[in-house]
């Protein structure tokens, strides 16, 4: 409707209004769908449409134009690295809540900040009960694992 008016809008205009409105819609709840081991097919099969749609409203082209160079002079990321970046910094962003916060007491003690367990915890699992659950809570838990490791100031390797 904004395309077809007298008045149409400009190609970076239509970009900022997709990027800043429908995908922020779009997007609102997406960790808790994207994690790892969750079938992703459907869900990125109509983000990816979704995606194919706005770069042809924006530029204005034809259904038959291909979809990358669209994209790509549209300047629009793919949708699923889109994703894997809102992820990272999701998980991220996890490190820096308040102690104080209910899922902080989900995670392993070292990353929870000394908040009271919860008795759902991870802490509280044993490691074959961790493989089994898919959740975003348990990618959370294993990337704060891989930005900060545990350090053995005692350990004989130092010492060698």
């Amino acid at each position: 409707m904004l395309g077809n008016s007298t008045r149409s809008l400009l190609l970076h205009q239509k970009q900022l209004l997709y990027r800043t409105c429908v995908l922020l819609i779009t997007l609102y709840s997406f960790p808790l769908w994207y994690y790892n081991k969750a079938s992703l097919l459907y869900s990125l099969k109509e983000l990816r449409k979704m995606q194919h749609r706005a770069a042809l409203w924006i530029l204005g082209a034809f259904h038959t134009s291909p979809t990358l160079e669209n994209k790509a002079i549209a300047s629009l990321i793919s949708i699923h690295l889109h994703l894997q970046k809102l992820s990272r910094r999701h998980q991220f962003r996890m490190s820096s809540l308040s102690p104080n916060y209910i899922v902080k007491s989900l995670l392993e003690n070292r990353h929870a900040n000394n908040s009271y367990p919860h008795y759902l915890s991870l802490e509280n699992m044993t490691s074959k009960q961790r493989l089994k659950i898919k959740s975003s809570v348990v990618d959370t838990n294993n990337y704060l694992n891989g930005i900060f490791s545990l350090f053995n100031s005692l350990d004989n390797e130092i010492f060698s």
